[in-house]
This record gives C-alpha cells, sequence and structure tokens, in this order.
C-alpha cells in the first residue's frame, strides 16, 4: 500500500507543533523522503517510519528550512550503523551545494560510511527523476526565489498519483506537472514574491484537475477556517489543511 507521511507542515519558521515542510512517499518496500530540516530521525520517529526504510532523499531547493537537515541526517544514520545505500537527487544547483555542505564537515573522514549518490536532475519540465517497479517520479522547474523544482509521483502498484509543489508562486509547468493527480500538496504560505496564498494554491488544483488538495508550508499559527475558507475560493474538491506525522493512504 502506498501512502504520504508529513514530517512537518510549517513554512521558513516552525514551532512546537509544526515542523517546517518535508514528507515521505512510500509505495512497495520503497520510500522517498522529499527535502530534509531539522533532526530528522526524530521527525521520521514521530511519523512512525524506520529510518531504514528511506531508500531515496529529494532536495527540491537549497533553502534551510528545505536542506539544512542533510548532515545530521547522514550522520545520525552513519553511527546508527546503515549500511544500504542512499540516493540524494535534486538539480545541479541544490547537489552542488549540498555536496560542498558535506565536504565542510570533512564527511570523507568518517570511516565506514554507507554508500551515499548524489543525482544530478536535469532543471527542465518533465525530467526524471526515477522510474522502478513502484515508482515513476519527475519533476519540472517552478517559481521560487532560486533554482526549485516541483515533484510529481506515480504510484505504480497502487496506481495513484501526487504532486508537491514545493515553494512556489502559481507556475503554469506545476499545472501540467500535476495533471489529474489524486493528491496535489500545494505550499501556502501566502501571496508574495516566490510562494503562493491558499486560494493560488486552489486554484492550481482546479486548473491541473487534481482530486484533493493538501495545504503546506504555512504559518504555524494559521487559523485552519480561514485557510481552507481561502482555497475554497478556488477549489471545490477536498481541501485539507496538513498537519505534522498526518499519514495519506494511497489504496
Amino acid at each position: 500500500m502506498g501512502r504520504v507521511v508529513f514530517l512537518g507542515t510549517a513554512h521558513s519558521i516552525a514551532d512546537d507543533h509544526h515542523n517546517n515542510t518535508h514528507l515521505v512517499i512510500q509505495e512497495g518496500d520503497r520510500a522517498i523522503m522529499v527535502d530534509c530540516v531539522g533532526y530528522p530521525l526524530l521527525h521520521l520517529r514521530r511519523a512512525g517510519v524506520d529510518f531504514h526504510q528511506i531508500t531515496d532523499l529529494i532536495l527540491t531547493h537549497f533553502h534551510p528550512d528545505h536542506a539544512s537537515g542533510l548532515p545530521l541526517f547522514l550522520l545520525d544514520m552513519w553511527l546508527l550503523h546503515r549500511k544500504a545505500p542512499l540516493t540524494v537527487h535534486g538539480i545541479p544547483h541544490t547537489i552542488d551545494r549540498a555536496e560542498e555542505m558535506m565536504h565542510l564537515h570533512e564527511w570523507e573522514t568518517w570511516p565506514g560510511f554507507f554508500p551515499v549518490d548524489f543525482h544530478r536532475v536535469q532543471e527542465v519540465e518533465d525530467a526524471t527523476i526515477l522510474e522502478d517497479t513502484n515508482f515513476r517520479i519527475h519533476s519540472s522547474p517552478v517559481k521560487h526565489l532560486l533554482p526549485t523544482i516541483g515533484l510529481r509521483f506515480d504510484l505504480r502498484k497502487s496506481g495513484k498519483s501526487v504532486a508537491y509543489s514545493s515553494d512556489t508562486e502559481p507556475s503554469p509547468a506545476l499545472v501540467r506537472l500535476a495533471s489529474g493527480v489524486d493528491v496535489l500538496i500545494h505550499e501556502a504560505t501566502g501571496s508574495g514574491i516566490g510562494h503562493s496564498s491558499p486560494e493560488q494554491a486552489a486554484q492550481i488544483a482546479r486548473q491541473a484537475g487534481a482530486a484533493s488538495l493538501y495545504l503546506v508550508h504555512y504559518p504555524p499559527d494559521t487559523n485552519p477556517d480561514q485557510w481552507i475558507g481561502e482555497a475554497r475560493k478556488g477549489f471545490s474538491g477536498k481541501i485539507i489543511l496538513a498537519q505534522d506525522q498526518m499519514d495519506i493512504p494511497l489504496d
């Protein structure tokens, strides 16, 4: 059975109940973590996800509230004797900086480290990230303050599809990437440069023909009724203000 698990749902400023937005999408024996912040192993444990299940990490962009947890994530798994390989995916702008960050920590001196492969994804529409018996994962550039990608996951066994906007203004490329998905996870920071309001997120969901909309990357003090009410102006389907540790079954 496939599922989406929200490890965090806040924008760049977290609070006691909302970590920065990052999530896990699982299908079969493969679990993909999207973005990596704070103390990732703690967030995984709270959400009931074993870190040994994580086969891949996708970094959508290199802002601190999306990528700053990478060194601690790798360090802790090494200290807990992980042996299985991990692939870290992202566009060159992101992966170049992720590798530089790890070199600053001199991780090449850490003995007996498990295999980590940094995979650079083309910064073009509908770029292939991964295809196997569990997933078909593609990405497209979106509109943020630095190079950023949105993601689409087609789950082969459950037949479901999920798109994630990452941080973005309304983006026609995202509409195309998210066409007909069962679940659209869209940021709702508020209208501004590089971000979207709940109503704008809803308009993207409507234009893409998504079946449901989950709002993330919002201010932790958000009033759920207000945010959903604003989104309802642009989308008549199912709208949920996602919460940390929320689990969406995909079957």
